[in-house]
């Protein structure tokens, strides 16, 4: 009798100790667990986990180039520094949550990159 075997979907749990979803929450912390996740089996294999490192990865560099474009304009982009950052704190909370809680949350643009990088299209 051959059994056919499929992956288990719960594999990455057992070898490293995160759910999916605590992976995923945790490849919003900064950009260095995201990048670790792309690297690292089992999570280089997992979708999931894998969209949310590439979409914590494009998030991270629109925060530093918005951050960069606002510090060379004189006095309103100094005065707009601070707004723009409590904005892209709201989103980072935001999706943070959204992966703790196993939904895959597309931001605009961003979320359309990493599910391009991420090969997890149709989700």
């Amino acid at each position: 009798m051959s059994e056919s075997t499929q992956p288990d979907p719960n594999q990455s749990n057992a070898q490293s100790g995160l759910t999916d979803n605590a992976a995923g929450a945790l490849a919003y912390v900064t950009f260095i667990p995201a990048i670790i996740f792309l690297i690292v089996e089992p999570f280089n294999k997992n979708s999931y986990v894998r969209f949310h490192s590439w979409q914590s990865i494009f998030l991270s560099i629109a925060a530093i180039a918005a951050n960069v474009v606002l510090t060379v304009i004189p006095i309103v982009g100094w005065i707009l520094i601070p707004f723009v950052g409590l904005g892209f704190l709201v989103i980072w909370v935001i999706v943070l949550i959204k992966a703790l809680n196993g939904q895959r949350f597309k931001l605009p643009f961003i979320g359309n990159l990493a599910e391009k990088q991420a090969g997890s299209q149709g989700f």
